[in-house]
């Protein structure tokens, strides 16, 4: 997997991420934040949008699971017949927020529906993001009809 930092991890990383969402959204609006998060997934993270282009979602998968190990996340992957569910029990970043002091809102979740949305894109795919609480999300992969 191309995306596999292993130095320190340093949490804060995601403070500095939910003040620039903040920002963002105040400054620009929706659309210059979707745009960001889609120059992220498609060039930043290129290899995993790639992939999902040609009908391979297994570097999306490499990818979430490792960040999510990395950083003490609770998850499950569900391989299904026509679908893999990745379902965060306890997101680190989240958990990482609340223990800082910081207000937790969900336009901090924003960043994973929005790369999930460019990721899909011109894709086989669909990637749903659905929030179930603090901290808690389904993102869900299937194949379009």
């Amino acid at each position: 997997m191309r995306y596999r930092e292993t130095g320190n991890v340093h949490k804060d990383f995601h403070l500095a991420t939910n003040t620039t969402i903040k920002y963002i959204l105040t400054e620009y609006g929706m659309s210059f934040l979707r745009e960001v998060f889609r120059r992220t997934a498609q060039r930043v993270y290129r290899v995993i949008y790639e992939a999902l282009k040609s009908g391979d979602p297994q570097p999306w998968l490499e990818h979430m699971s490792y960040f999510f190990e990395r950083e003490g996340g609770i998850f499950e992957v569900h391989q299904r017949k026509d679908s893999i569910v990745f379902e965060v029990k306890e997101c680190p970043a989240v958990k990482h927020l609340i223990q800082r002091g910081v207000p937790y809102s969900v336009d901090f979740c924003l960043q994973t529906s929005l790369l999930n949305e460019a990721w899909a894109k011109d894709s086989p795919f669909d990637i749903c993001t659905v929030l179930t609480g603090v901290g808690r999300c389904y993102q869900i992969i299937r194949r379009r009809e």
